[in-house]
């Protein structure tokens, strides 16, 4: 392969260069050496993580410097941004909440298996308001909705859960951190699926929207896992009329495709209304209004993990035995019959034997860009302020920062801390892409820069692992109170304990 000119990186299948997109804006500077050795505006952070549960100045610290310097200033070694520092300091201090004690019972494996939180309308006693919902997965098929707030209130039925104050443990620390609002449990619309919900991925953008207001839910992929007498289902939840809590909701959820096969995870392109589901035979493209489906790529190693690019056009597949493959699943390029592409794992396989495992992939697949890491992949997020870039995790704790331009030359960012052996477990990346959260093994919760890679906190305030995170989107508004929301941030996690929120401000 020819040397790559500063500032430029070769693609070998198109043979030319290409310029290499900055760096994170914020991200630490390289020194000299650094950048010589590895020719990549974030390939310093590749080193062995420092694991530091606070950012390096104190607010009165910060305050003083930003008076004086502006937004920018020198501080130890480096140059630092107040508003990076000051958002990192306050997630190092965090406050947890929980919604499972023993005598606030929302546990039972209601929130283990998936989670999200959005905004619907609701039709009440009193008219139609909005309000924030959570969707509910669990284990053993369960699918409920979970109000936040003062939307129960006016009803007599279902069940209301008050947050009790878990971390931190110290009583004047508590006392300084406002609690969340209650969760109201409408037991009479909860589902209860044919197997396990393996994922929940919400439907946000004009795709679906028959008026202008493309930040609204309009309708929600559901997957189930399949098992032994079941098969593996698709479903849309309908959500674009508004809910009605005093009765059931069957009517408005649709199967649009269903699978012989395990579906371990799914995504979705709202731009061209199409799901992508992991199986264990592969990845399959799927369209949510006709129900089609096209296999866009076959695999005897299961797909664990997936996740959609920016564009809609491209693929990351996650499998069991550590790849990480970029599918394109554009319709031209899907009636280009690409044969069977034998890969070497460069891996031992497990056992006694020492010899590499070949595995075969077939679909629209370049080689250059499979990535091999350590073991099965858990989880995949592609950021998308810097769409080059995306997160993945493998089973083995290890949790890296890739490019997808340069995915030969390792990862980008190294997250050090993670506990993990063989668990599932989702990462979650903020609106804002400031922090990368993580239960683990331990039970441990885990919370790091996605920039530096530091770890900012770690505590343990759960005995069960913390296996679902959900970051709360901020709430539509205009004026002052949007710009309140933006600076505040909270986490719903999920766990076979029961549900807790994490909140800074």
């Amino acid at each position: 392969m020819p040397q790559d000119p500063p500032g430029l990186y070769y693609d070998a299948e198109k043979n030319r260069y290409f310029p290499i997109k900055p760096r994170i804006p914020g991200s630490s500077s390289l020194s000299h050496a650094s950048q010589s050795q590895n020719n990549h505006p974030l390939s310093n952070s590749v080193q062995a993580t420092k694991l530091c549960p606070q950012t390096r100045a104190p607010t009165s610290r910060l305050l003083h410097l930003r008076e004086l310097n502006g937004d920018a200033f020198n501080y130890g070694r480096g140059r630092l941004s107040f508003q990076e520092e000051f958002h990192k300091l306050h997630a190092s201090k965090p406050a947890v909440w929980s919604y499972g004690t023993s005598t606030n019972l929302l546990r039972v494996n209601i929130s283990d298996s998936s989670l999200e939180q959005t905004q619907i309308g609701v039709q009440t006693l009193e008219g139609q308001m909005e309000t924030d919902v959570l969707l509910v997965g669990s284990i053993d098929g369960s699918l409920s909705f979970l109000t936040v707030g003062k939307l129960g209130q006016p009803f007599d039925y279902g069940v209301r859960y008050i947050p009790d104050h878990v971390w931190p443990s110290t009583k004047v620390e508590a006392e300084n951190n406002e609690p969340p609002q209650y969760v109201w449990w409408p037991t009479c619309v909860s589902f209860h699926m044919s197997s396990r919900i393996s994922c929940i991925r919400l439907c946000e953008k004009q795709s679906f929207c028959t008026n202008n207001d493309d930040s609204k839910l309009q309708h929600t992929v559901i997957t189930t896992l399949g098992s032994e007498t079941s098969c593996g289902y698709v479903y849309i939840l309908n959500l674009l009329e508004p809910v009605d809590f005093t009765s059931r909701l069957d009517q408005r959820l649709h199967a649009v495709a269903s699978f012989n096969y395990t579906i371990w995870a799914a995504d979705y392109n709202s731009h061209k209304n199409q799901a992508v589901i992991g199986t264990n035979h592969g990845a399959a493209l799927v369209d949510v209004e006709r129900g089609i489906s096209t296999w866009v790529c076959h695999s005897k190693s299961d797909v664990l993990a997936q996740q959609f690019d920016r564009t809609g056009n491209l693929v990351l597949c996650g499998l069991r035995n550590g790849a990480i493959v970029t599918v394109d699943v554009r319709e031209n390029q899907q009636s280009i019959a690409a044969g069977h592409t034998r890969h070497r794992n460069p891996y031992f396989s497990s056992g006694r034997s020492n010899q590499k495992k070949w595995f075969e992939l077939k679909g629209n697949i370049s080689p250059s860009h499979i990535i091999y890491m350590p073991s099965s992949i858990s989880s995949l997020v592609s950021l998308q302020s810097y769409d080059q870039y995306f997160l993945a995790r493998s089973m083995d704790g290890s949790m890296k920062l890739y490019d997808h331009h340069l995915t030969k030359r390792r990862a980008v960012q190294s997250y050090g801390g993670h506990v993990n052996s063989h668990t599932r477990i989702q990462i979650g990346v903020d609106q804002s892409e400031r922090f990368v959260m993580s239960g683990g093994e331990d039970c441990y919760l885990r919370l790091w820069s996605v920039k530096s890679g530091k770890l900012l906190f770690e505590d343990k305030f759960s005995n069960s692992v913390p296996t679902t995170i959900c970051w709360r989107r901020a709430e539509r508004g205009i004026g002052r109170e949007a710009e309140r929301q933006n600076h505040n941030s909270g986490a719903w996690l999920g766990s076979q304990e029961g549900l807790f929120y994490m909140h800074w401000s």
